[in-house]
């Protein structure tokens, strides 16, 4: 075995045992630079400056500020107003739940936080109603995923950080793909309650429904304030992320008055645990940068074309690699670490970066769904004191919008940057 080989063993064996991915990466790279005669400062000044970039501060902000929405009432007017539009219809409160995580999606940032937001008040409801726990365990895991794809997404911003691209341009990439995943998922829904005779839950009343929009106007304009913001140029997405939280604080407290101290330590004692996750970037930076420098990417490259020269085909190869992945390994390190050796294959096939973005962020809404590290899967089944299985065995049916997306991104990938490139031009 060669040099190279002997480093990616040393890294994946760790990570299928299930050693921590940032101790994984420690290894690899001492097992790399064994074979490598470089200077080690290198690598060290590699790992101190993955904690300098500005816009890094928009991960535990937009986390912060999507706990916070969770305690001072913005998380239940949402669902309230989800209830008015869409829980009369079949499947009621499962269209709520998709409806309510697409909704806070915009407000986090975040999978898991969507997950439980939404969660803790959309599954308890529909267990008084009878749903089965596969269902609503299994629709708010999925229909939680969301806040990967849609705007604005900390695993975009960790990608736009590697691959040095336009934040707000990533941002809008993931639009139409949310959207299309919220109508799909609606679908299975709708299919799934025919045949499990899942009712809605009232009549459609419209005065209700403005009544729910005025009580809950505040909430509703928290996402047109962040990313109106955003996309107009009025701040940057790291300023967004602080507008969010100041705007949070301002209205749980001084308008709902239903935020309290307690709230507040509370989500940044969350905030806290969830920014350690952070911490990865250090020794995944390193292994990247040894990975650049062994030349993996030339070599997956002819990999990958002696076994097929079509784009749609390596993207889908790509795209089973990332689940795979998934399985052993937390989305952030999967962003950090195979960006660098996947980016210039799909730009030789001349894609956009732009594109390989939103589609590593979709394959990587499915990691959150696949056990044994799925972490919605774990919060889902958390909420309902179930086992992880029933939640693994729940979800797959709303695993097959993500996957029909996933191969639409791989034949047809021009849609996804269509609305980029018409806001802010050709790239």
């Amino acid at each position: 075995m060669d040099s190279m080989t002997y480093m990616f063993l040393s890294f994946l064996i760790p990570i299928i045992i299930g050693v921590p991915v940032p101790i994984a990466c420690g290894i690899g790279t001492a097992v790399g630079l064994y074979f490598l005669d470089i200077p080690l400062g290198i690598l060290a000044q590699t790992g101190y400056e993955a904690f300098e970039p500005f816009p890094l501060l928009t991960i535990p902000l937009f986390v912060l500020s999507g706990r916070l929405m969770q305690w001072s009432g913005m998380a239940s007017r949402i669902i309230d107003i989800a209830n008015c539009l869409v829980g009369p219809y079949k499947g009621g409160l499962g269209h709520v739940s998709i409806f309510g995580c697409g909704f806070f999606a915009a407000l986090s940032g975040s999978g898991p936080a969507t997950t439980a937001a939404i969660g803790t008040v959309t599954i308890p409801a529909m267990k008084k109603q009878n749903y089965s726990n596969r269902f609503a365990g299994g629709v708010v895991a999925a229909s939680g995923a969301l806040g990967t794809m849609i705007p604005p997404s900390n695993m975009m911003v960790m990608y736009g950080l590697v691959a040095e691209q336009s934040i707000p341009r990533l941002f809008l990439g993931g639009v139409l793909p949310g959207l299309l995943l919220i109508i799909l998922l609606m679908t299975v829904v709708i299919v799934y309650s025919n045949v499990k005779t899942f009712g809605g839950i009232g009549v459609y009343n419209f005065k209700n429904l403005l009544v729910v929009l005025w009580r809950g106007k505040w909430a509703v304009a928290t996402p047109i304030i962040i990313l109106g913001g955003i996309y107009t140029g009025f701040f940057t997405p790291t300023e967004a992320s602080s507008v969010a939280v100041f705007y949070t604080l301002f209205v749980g407290i001084f308008i709902h008055k239903e935020l309290t101290l307690t709230h507040i330590l509370e989500s940044l004692k969350f905030t806290g645990m969830f920014g350690g996750l952070l911490l990865i970037l250090a020794p995944t930076l390193a292994f990247g940068q040894l990975v650049a420098l062994y030349e993996l990417p030339a070599v997956v490259d002819n990999l990958l074309k002696t076994l097929t020269s079509n784009p749609a085909y390596i993207l889908l190869m790509i795209g089973v690699l990332f689940m795979i992945m998934g399985m052993f390994m937390d989305s952030l390190a999967q962003v950090v670490i195979f960006t660098p050796v996947l980016l210039p294959i799909t730009k030789n096939m001349g894609l956009s970066p732009v594109f390989f973005g939103v589609f590593i962020a979709l394959t990587c809404e499915i990691g959150f769904l696949t056990p044994p590290v799925g972490a919605n899967l774990f919060i889902s089944a958390r909420i309902l004191e179930d086992t992880l299985e029933e939640m693994a065995v729940g979800v797959l049916p709303f695993l097959i919008p993500y996957l029909l997306v996933l191969v639409l991104f791989c034949f047809y990938p021009d849609w996804v940057t269509w609305l980029p490139n018409l806001v802010y031009g050709p790239e």
